[in-house]
């Protein structure tokens, strides 16, 4: 009988990361796939994180047999949306069994390995998880459209509503207010049309921008990351509130908000153990009654 294999996604609504270890924990490959915040299309996710377990049954030598004995952890944002994580799952896969639970929580199993401990997501969106005593408490992650604060999708949208008020004589004209306005040929109406198709990665893509333009000392650009870095602060005096010894702060937007946070806040900040990947595999093995070996090294 072959060897179970076990298989842990991180998703996100950029793009997602897979990682496959063997039963002993060795790490065998990795890969890289598109979108897949279950919140979306079930289709297109399932379909992102096929693309990315593929590539790294791929760069372990295996094929899809090696996809039909893996037990399958996806951490993935909006996983805690049940009706959504049903939608995906009826979507045809090769896995031997799949647990999902929320990007947050694979995040933490990694990071603290399910030790007390609170980490803080900032990327394209947002979200934090203190997990105290057995007593989990989200905050923030609520869904793009009215939560993810802090995040990559909240600073590109404020960035694009307040060049707006620029062009309108409502704020001044800064030189990232006009680079903004420049990338839709100064024209609101095309900046609405693009916005009606936008998804939060759309949004994202300016953060780079805004964070270039307040190192530079631009007026909305300090204005904007020092929205965020409030943001992101008041999520971790949350979870610090809720007993969480330490946050681990994680994602894209991690290292360029930590000089902005608070000093209090940046005092309470630990590093990780190991990462969300490796935190969906722990869930896997935990869902199928399998004890996780120590793993002494990383993918």
């Amino acid at each position: 009988m072959s060897e179970a294999l076990f298989i842990g996604v991180d998703g996100g609504g950029t793009q997602c990361r897979a990682r496959l270890r063997d039963a002993q924990g060795r790490a065998l490959g990795e890969g890289l796939g598109g979108p897949a915040n279950a919140r979306l299309d079930p289709t297109l996710v399932m379909k992102s994180i096929l693309t990315a377990c593929r590539a790294a049954a791929a760069a372990a030598g295996l094929g899809e047999e090696g996809l039909r004995r893996a037990h399958a952890g996806l951490g993935l944002a909006g996983g805690g949306q049940r009706k959504a994580v049903a939608r995906l799952l009826a979507e045809p896969h090769p896995f031997a069994s799949v647990a999902v639970e929320t990007d947050a929580y694979a995040t933490w199993l990694g990071a603290f390995r399910g030790e007390d401990g609170a980490i803080l997501i900032v990327g394209t969106g947002s979200c934090g998880l203190a997990v105290v005593g057995g007593v989990q408490t989200y905050v923030s992650g609520w869904g793009a459209e009215i939560s993810d604060e802090g995040s990559g999708l909240a600073i590109g949208r404020e960035a694009i509503r307040r060049a707006l008020w620029a062009y309108d004589g409502r704020a001044p004209r800064t030189p990232l207010a006009d680079v903004l306005l420049r990338a839709f040929d100064n024209d609101p109406e095309t900046i609405i049309d693009w916005a009606k198709e936008a998804r939060p990665a759309d949004f994202a893509r300016f953060v780079p921008q805004v964070f270039a333009y307040a190192e530079m000392r631009d007026p909305l650009g300090l204005a904007l990351i020092g929205q965020a870095a409030s943001d992101v602060a008041r999520i971790g005096e949350r979870l610090l509130d809720a007993g969480a010894p330490g946050i681990c702060l994680i994602g894209g937007l991690a290292e360029p908000l930590r000089p902005w946070l608070p000093p209090p806040l940046q005092a309470k900040l630990v590093a990780a153990a190991s990462d969300a990947m490796d935190g969906a595999i722990l869930l896997a093995r935990r869902a199928c009654g399998t004890p996780a070996p120590v793993v002494k090294e990383r993918a």
